[in-house]
């Protein structure tokens, strides 16, 4: 499998499961309003909804890097001349990359003490819950470093959706 192809696939992978922890979201919600109106809503879904809030957020955040949909101000940077706005955003992204490798380990480490708790109303193992964090991390870590690989390759300059896995 080539590295585009590969790229392709964990997008896809990451949509589809942003996508379905909307689904689920939702649902919590619906079934959480029905229950009000009809007298009480189960105590579970306000849990269950912000497990998948928790998760919404961990699928997309590397999705919404890579599109430029995380807040981004370049105002100033971008009104540089020359390749300086060029050395900002591998600056940007590097920075990034070396941020999220740094957090991995401690993410892992939460993640990890949640095996020995449970949550209230569900009872669901909390490290299952305590990984979305690591999902983020990595996901942001992923897409950051493939903004970098692209654009030291001159495959990508560093703007959103223009990395190596965008090219015909």
């Amino acid at each position: 499998m080539d590295l585009r192809k590969t790229i392709r696939t964990i997008e896809l992978l990451c949509r589809l499961l942003t996508g379905l922890a909307f689904v689920v979201l939702g649902a919590a919600v619906l079934v959480q309003v029905v229950g009000r109106l009809l007298s009480a809503s189960p105590v579970w879904t306000e849990e269950l909804t912000r497990f998948a809030l928790l998760y919404v957020a961990a699928f997309g955040a590397g999705l919404s890097y890579k599109s430029g949909d995380l807040v981004n101000v370049d105002l100033i940077c971008e009104s540089l001349p020359g390749r300086w706005p060029w050395r900002l955003r591998l600056f940007s992204a590097t920075a990034t990359a070396v941020l999220m490798a740094f957090l991995i380990m401690p993410a892992w480490k939460y993640t990890s003490i949640g095996a020995m708790q449970t949550s209230p109303a569900l009872s669901w193992r909390m490290d299952f819950i305590h990984a979305s964090v690591l999902v983020l991390l990595a996901s942001l870590l992923l897409f950051s470093v493939l903004r970098v690989v692209a654009m030291i390759a001159g495959t990508s300059d560093g703007l959103p959706n223009a990395a190596v896995d965008d090219q015909p």
